[in-house]
């Protein structure tokens, strides 16, 4: 028979003493190859004492008895052995053996245990594992550092709108790092050390905070119009001295926003501040700059203007001044308005007080003269037989050009001047290119240039 010190390592042990024995073997991996060696050689062992067993007994009957009994417990036993250090190999080292089983909570606080019968595919396991590439390197390199954006709020620039003060800069860091790759994947970095090289400079907005000039969309440096009459202030106080007296629809330009409520303009050259309720835009109102265009006109108006300049009027200012006119009866100056900023434009001269002057001269055209000889300045006559010396004219558009091309050749420029076609200025008749100037040597009346003037400020503000 077999000795106990040369069985398995498990025989003649009680169940209790095998799992501690396994549990101290799972623990203590030098443990675990003892155990094996020891298994290994009690296997060895085992064999050749019972072959020595089996080929001295004498009987084959006992032979046969004895050796179905030795091989029914040794069976049991290996089985035993087997399936007690699958148990230990795959039970998780922190889980004690009896909850290794699904634990289930009764209503009466009993536990049941539940085998896990899902079965470990361990070629499938191993397979997996051996197939992963994981690699760590440990790198040193330089890297880009972000720059920060700082917003300065900005009164003198429009609600929301962004000018770059600085720009940003990246700065640089030299960095070492461990980093773990899987399969050609970066899955884990650890920094080890970050030294910086270069610092970063932040880049500077300057945000707009104006509501009053995002509402207008302009700028300093911008035009502005005036919706009303309004005066120019010395200082941003309703109680400073008055600089200026400015003009409906006059433009000015912005030069400060000390407030959302004052602000410093130029008119002309003239410097000084005005409440910006008082102001507007031509995106505010679209229609405000060609009502600045006629108000900037109207401001030459006076009676010291120079004449031997055109008005600035386009032909649709002249047709709008002409048309309608209430005391023009037979439609003469309504006729002939294009004749009249023709002749502005030809001769370099003021086509209104070449009007004014036809209106003063032949009534509106009522005089029998500009009725007859269609000349409506009674030119040539004399005091003494105004209509027997006045021209006589085809039509009224040549008496008017008649009368253009002597005003420019006569009255209106010096001697020597360069005027139309070639032709230079005789200023046989000249003192100043004014109403005034004209006066003095076109008509007895000393009070002519004051009523041909009236005339030209009634055409004017028809516009």
């Amino acid at each position: 028979m077999l000795n106990a010190k040369d069985s398995y390592p498990h025989e003649n042990k009680n169940l209790s003493d095998v799992f501690k024995e396994l549990q101290e073997i799972r623990n203590n991996p030098n443990a675990q190859q003892a155990y094996a060696e020891q298994m290994k050689h009690a296997k060895k062992s085992k064999a050749k004492k019972n072959f020595n067993l089996f080929a001295s007994i004498p009987n084959s009957q006992n032979r046969n008895k004895r050796k179905t009994t030795d091989l029914k417990l040794s069976h049991i036993i290996t089985g035993c052995s087997i399936l007690i250090v699958s148990m230990a190999l795959f039970f998780p080292k922190d889980m004690p053996f009896k909850e290794s089983y699904a634990k289930v909570d009764t209503l009466d606080n009993q536990s049941e245990y539940e085998l896990n019968r899902h079965s470990l595919n361990m070629q499938s396991i191993i397979s997996e594992n051996t197939d992963m590439d994981r690699v760590k390197e440990q790198a040193v390199e330089e890297r880009e550092v972000e720059f920060e954006t700082t917003y300065h709020n900005t009164p003198t620039l429009p609600k929301g709108e962004e000018v770059i003060l600085q720009e940003g800069l990246l700065g640089k860091d030299k960095v070492t790092a461990v980093k773990t790759y899987e399969n050609g994947n970066l899955v884990e970095e650890i920094i080890l050390a970050k030294e910086k090289l270069e610092e970063p400079t932040p880049k500077i907005i300057n945000l707009g905070t104006s509501e009053f000039l995002a509402k207008h969309k302009v700028h300093i440096g911008d035009i502005l119009y005036f919706v009303n009459d309004a005066k120019l202030k010395e200082s941003s106080d309703t109680t400073s001295s008055d600089i200026a007296e400015i003009k409906k629809s006059i433009d000015v330009k912005l030069l400060e926003l000390p407030s959302e409520e004052w602000c410093k303009v130029s008119f002309d050259g003239i410097e000084g501040y005005i409440k910006t309720s008082n102001l507007t835009s031509s995106y505010t109102t679209p229609n405000i700059v060609e009502k600045n265009r006629i108000q900037r006109i109207l401001l030459k108006i006076n009676i010291s203007m120079e004449l031997n300049k055109v008005s600035g009027l386009t032909l649709n200012d002249y047709k709008k001044i002409f048309t309608n006119l209430p005391n023009d009866t037979h439609k003469i100056f309504q006729d002939n308005y294009q004749v009249f900023y023709n002749m502005e434009k030809k001769y370099n001269l003021n086509g209104i007080f070449l009007a004014s002057m036809a209106i003063h001269e032949s009534g509106w055209g009522t005089s029998q003269i500009a009725q007859d000889k269609k000349n409506l300045f009674g030119y040539g006559s004399y005091d003494s037989t105004p209509y027997e010396s006045s021209f006589e004219f085809a039509n009224y558009a040549e008496g008017i050009e008649t009368v253009a091309k002597s005003l420019v050749k006569y009255y209106l420029n010096p001697s020597g001047t360069k005027i139309y076609d070639g032709e230079i200025a005789a200023g046989w008749y000249y003192n100043g290119p004014t109403v005034a100037g004209v006066n003095t040597r076109y008509a007895s009346d000393p009070n002519w240039h004051t009523k041909v003037f009236n005339y030209m400020e009634f055409l004017y503000h028809r516009l």
